[in-house]
């Protein structure tokens, strides 16, 4: 039990930081905070497709041509004929565009952060369901 444990141990720490993001997006009113804890889910989020995409014992899917030493020789049938485990980038490469996207998001956000704080006078959601409450029943508040 402690030997499966151990070997996946990483996952304790992803574990932790998503439901630490998910706990501020749901506990707190402040828009700035629900921010933080989306970007630190998404950042679980990534840490786990990393974790799932590691290949132990795995190259770079780097193939030299025919004329380097490389492990190309090898896939190509030329000289012995070894297994070599290559891992795959396609995820990571995803890792790195869904962090490009996730940060142009994080932008959008904060700069709608900004306009509400200049519209409203506050970032907190009972001070902003107030004065929308207000001003749909148009009761002074």
């Amino acid at each position: 039990m402690l030997d499966i444990l151990l070997e996946r141990f990483n996952y304790i720490p992803i574990i932790i930081l998503m439901m630490t993001g998910l706990y501020v997006v749901f506990a707190t009113g402040n828009l700035v905070k629900r921010l933080v804890g989306l970007s630190l889910f998404q950042t679980s989020v990534f840490l786990l497709y990393i974790t799932l995409a590691k290949v132990f014992g795995g190259q770079p899917p780097i193939i030299a041509d025919a004329h380097g030493d490389d492990h190309g020789a090898a896939a190509a049938g030329h000289g012995a004929a070894e297994a070599v485990l290559y891992s795959n980038p396609l995820p990571h490469v995803l890792i790195l565009t869904a962090i490009v996207v996730g940060v142009a998001t994080l932008a959008v956000g904060l700069a709608l952060v900004v306009r509400i704080r200049e519209a409203y006078g506050s970032i907190e959601d009972e001070a902003l369901n107030a004065a929308d409450y207000s001003r749909d029943t148009g009761a002074a508040g």
